[in-house]
Formats: structure tokens, C-alpha cells, sequence
């Protein structure tokens, strides 16, 4: 018995030749991709979004005037809330189109 099971596992410490490859598969892939650590207006330390900026708002939305989304923008929870605070703003002002 002992012999069958020495012949289903690697030599190394144990494991199953299997999840061997499937471990070094993931962390190659893994080693490219690295997360921004704060978003754009948490590094340029902003503390208020100005609603007249509209150079910075429409780096926010689609081509369409839909608002990005946190995921997708890059931004913090926070910075989120303020953004679209300033994009709805902006669009009541006649700054910002509500659609395209």
C-alpha cells in the first residue's frame, strides 16, 4: 500500500504533482499585475472636487455621460461620493451633458 502512494505523489514535501502545476501557473500570473495603493484625488491630496473642473469630471464618465464606476474609475469610496456629488452639480449647471 505503501508503495501506491508514493507513486501518486511528487517528491516534494508531499504534494500532488497536479496541484503543483496549477500552483506555479497562478503565481506567474499574478506576478504582473500590481494595484494602485490610493486613488488620483487621495495622491494629489484634493479635498474638495470642484464642479467647475470639467476636465477632471469628464476623465469620470463615458462618452455616453454615464458615471464610471468605483472599480473602474479608480477611486476610493470617499472620492467616489464627492466625484459624483461634482458631476451632478456640474450637469445642473449646464456644464456637464446629462446624456450624449
Amino acid at each position: 500500500m505503501d508503495m501506491r502512494r508514493n507513486d501518486k505523489r511528487d517528491n516534494k514535501n508531499g504534494r500532488n504533482s497536479r496541484t503543483d502545476r496549477t500552483d506555479s501557473r497562478r503565481k506567474s500570473s499574478l506576478t504582473g499585475t500590481r494595484e494602485q495603493v490610493q486613488c488620483r484625488f487621495c495622491r494629489g491630496q484634493v479635498k474638495y472636487i470642484d464642479y467647475k473642473d470639467v476636465e477632471t469630471l469628464q476623465k469620470l464618465l463615458t462618452n455616453r455621460g454615464k458615471i464610471y464606476s468605483r472599480k473602474r474609475s479608480g477611486n476610493c469610496a470617499a472620492c467616489q461620493r464627492k466625484a459624483k456629488r461634482a458631476i451632478k452639480l456640474a450637469r445642473f449647471m449646464a456644464l456637464l451633458p446629462y446624456t450624449a
